[in-house]
């Protein structure tokens, strides 16, 4: 069992890892601010998520600290992404071209 758990441990490790490298990537590779916060935000939350569960399993002890940090990361990363998403908005981040709904500005009843 214990074997068991030091593979699915490390599993989870590289799982971890990948999407956080993928999350890497995408920062260099989305064309606006938008998109690099969209691709940051989702790699980053799952790959964290993932390597705290791959530590859990290597360290049974650090469950319950790992799960606490991973349910704070769960719930503050999306917000502050959304916090950054519309602060950027506000203050006239350019979009990219290919970029041709505006629902923000929509539903505020502003101009893009």
């Amino acid at each position: 069992m214990d074997s068991m758990l030091g593979i699915l441990g490390g599993v989870l490790l590289v799982a971890g890892a990948a999407f956080l490298l993928l999350g890497g990537l995408g920062l260099v590779r989305m064309p606006d601010v938008f998109n690099r916060i969209q691709a940051g935000t989702k790699a980053t939350t799952l790959g964290t998520l993932l390597s705290l569960g791959g530590a859990a399993c290597l360290q049974p002890d650090w469950g319950l600290k790992l799960l606490l940090i991973g349910l704070f990361i769960l719930f503050t990363n999306p917000l502050s992404s959304q916090v950054m998403a519309r602060a950027a908005h506000r203050t006239g981040a350019t979009k990219s071209p290919k970029t041709s709904v505006d629902r923000l500005a929509e539903d505020t009843g502003e101009t893009s």
